[in-house]
């Protein structure tokens, strides 16, 4: 599913990205909020979902290459995140959503499902 198909279907607020980003795959979900172990175990194409808003999060994913970084429950992402992230070509969005339902919607959706990062 590409990422604007899941901001779509959840309805979600595109804190930073553009069209290039919105168009990636997203292959997996990933829910963490230690970094460090982010930076090890998250898969290429996860969306990643975190509590953080600080201008790591946007380094973690470049390096990780991640899709997309989703922060859940209606959290407000820093103006120098957003600055990053839009720089370095980092999708983040914003839901209501808590990280649980988020995981849900997204295996209803196929996310995963078939082949997706393991």
């Amino acid at each position: 599913m590409k990422v604007r198909e899941f901001v779509d279907k959840l309805n979600m607020k595109v804190w930073a990205g553009n069209n290039e980003g919105l168009e990636k795959d997203i292959k997996g979900i990933y829910a963490c909020d230690l970094l460090s172990w982010v930076m090890s175990h998250a898969k290429k194409e996860d969306a990643w979902i975190t509590v953080h808003t600080n201008l790591n999060i946007a380094a973690v994913g470049v390096l990780t290459e991640v899709s997309c970084i989703i922060v859940p429950e209606d959290i407000s992402v820093e103006q120098d995140t957003i600055k990053r992230a839009e720089s370095e070509g980092i999708v983040i969005l914003g839901t209501g959503l808590s990280a649980y339902e988020i995981c849900c919607k997204a295996y209803e959706s196929g996310i995963g499902k078939t082949g997706g990062n393991k």
